[in-house]
């Protein structure tokens, strides 16, 4: 007898069952694990919708859509599903991201309809850490305070313009990208070295849940890369999480970057999965 397949929009009477598929893998799926958390799945809160995939009524996928499309643990069968849900409902985000084989199995669907795309990274290497990095902290790299927001500002924009290739400062002047930053500066989650009162290094940590947290927008200063400033600064970046944050800490790069991962794993993660990307 076949199995009866389902989807439908979820909300805050699903969060058990929610929660039990984010935290299937916690060190992967951190951002729609922190919206869930962070959200009770109240969707005022959530930030976007989340699609689930049901079979013989039990939850076994979600898909969060926002900003950006976002499979959780779904097999080729969900996937196309969650694509054909958003083929249905139009193009709302601006990227596709998650592990690797839900989010090009989804891409293959919604190529004709919403390609070409102005990037597929297909393979990005899924880094986590669980204790004390193995190289010694950077003692410059601290916490930014509030009124250093201006100062990293700058930097934060390089770095977003330098990996998705546009400018955050969009058809609102950067009002949002710069209020995100300020949020992350307040709840203590960014972190900076700063050098004649400018940034040199810096990487906010954007997704938090009970069992870990993800670092985003790692940079360095152009002109100092290739000094050891990001092994250094992981190191004290990964100390303040592990010690203040949550218990494990990871993170996603570009396969293409050697320079990263060689950083990363000096510092003590390892692969735990694989994402990919689509921008659109």
């Amino acid at each position: 007898m076949d199995s009866l397949t389902s989807t439908r929009v979820l909300g805050p009477s699903d969060l058990g069952a929610v929660t039990r598929v984010v935290d299937r893998e916690p060190l992967i799926d951190v951002f729609v694990g922190s919206r869930v958390h962070g959200s009770g799945m109240v969707p005022t809160k959530l930030g976007g919708e989340l699609w689930g995939y049901f079979i013989d009524h039990q939850l076994v996928a979600v898909c969060y859509a926002g900003a950006n499309l976002v499979p959780v643990g779904a097999d080729p069968v969900a996937a196309r599903t969650f694509a054909d849900v958003a083929l249905h409902r139009g193009r709302r985000c601006s990227s596709l991201v998650g592990q690797a084989d839900a989010v090009m199995s989804m891409w293959d669907l919604l190529q004709p309809e919403w390609g070409p795309a102005r990037d597929v990274r297909s393979s990005q290497p899924v880094m986590a850490i669980t204790e004390e990095a193995a190289v010694e902290p950077d003692p410059a790299v601290r916490r930014v305070r509030p009124d250093e927001v201006e100062v990293l500002h700058p930097a934060a924009v390089a770095m977003f313009t330098e990996e998705v290739g546009i400018s955050p400062n969009g058809s609102d002047g950067g009002a949002y990208y710069r209020a995100r930053l300020s949020e992350l500066v307040r709840a203590g989650r960014a972190f900076a070295r700063f050098e004649d009162g400018e940034v040199v290094f810096k990487a906010e940590i954007g997704a938090v849940t009970p069992k870990a947290c993800q670092v985003q927008g790692v940079w360095v200063r152009p002109d100092r890369r290739g000094h050891g400033l990001s092994v250094g600064g992981m190191a004290a970046v990964v100390s303040h999480a592990l010690r203040e944050i949550a218990p494990a800490v990871s993170l996603y790069v570009n396969e293409y970057n050697h320079a990263a991962l060689g950083a990363y794993r000096k510092v003590g993660f390892t692969e735990v999965g694989r994402f990919a990307t689509v921008m659109l």
